[in-house]
C-alpha cells in the first residue's frame, strides 16, 4: 500500500470558508479510528461520524488502484487497514499523518493522465 497523501481544498459557501483535505487510499482498505484536533475522534462529543467519502477517482499506481477520498477539515489523521477480505501480508494498519489539498491531488491525477497518454 502507498503511504496516503492528504490534500486541503478551499471552498467558499456565502461567507463561510471550509477546508476540505484529500487522500489515496489502496482498493480493499478501510478507514478505522480518526483523530480530530482534539485527539481521537469521539462520537459522543461531536454527535456525528466525521465526514470522509470515497469519491469515483481513483488511480492505478505500481498494479494497486488507488481511491480518492475527502475528509472535513477538522481530521488531522485517519488509521487506515486492511479490509478482512484482503491479504494484507504484515501489515495490519497505517496512521495517515499527512493530508493533501485538493491542487496537490489534482496534481497526482493529472500526472497519472500523462504517464498514461505517454506510454
Amino acid at each position: 500500500m502507498r503511504s496516503s497523501q492528504f490534500r486541503a481544498r478551499v471552498s467558499r459557501n456565502a461567507d463561510l470558508v471550509t477546508v476540505v483535505k484529500y487522500f489515496f487510499l489502496s482498493d480493499g482498505w478501510c478507514v478505522g479510528r480518526v483523530w480530530g484536533m482534539s485527539g481521537l475522534w469521539d462520537e459522543v462529543a461531536w454527535r456525528r461520524r466525521p465526514q470522509i467519502e470515497q469519491l469515483d477517482l481513483s488511480v492505478w499506481e505500481n498494479g494497486e488502484k488507488l481511491w480518492l477520498y475527502r475528509v472535513e477539515a477538522e481530521v488531522v489523521m485517519v488509521e487506515v487497514k486492511p479490509s478482512p477480505s484482503v491479504e494484507s501480508g504484515a501489515i495490519g494498519q497505517v496512521v495517515l499523518k499527512r493530508l493533501i489539498t485538493a491542487d496537490q491531488a489534482i496534481d497526482i491525477l493529472c500526472n497519472v493522465n500523462k504517464q498514461i497518454v505517454n506510454l
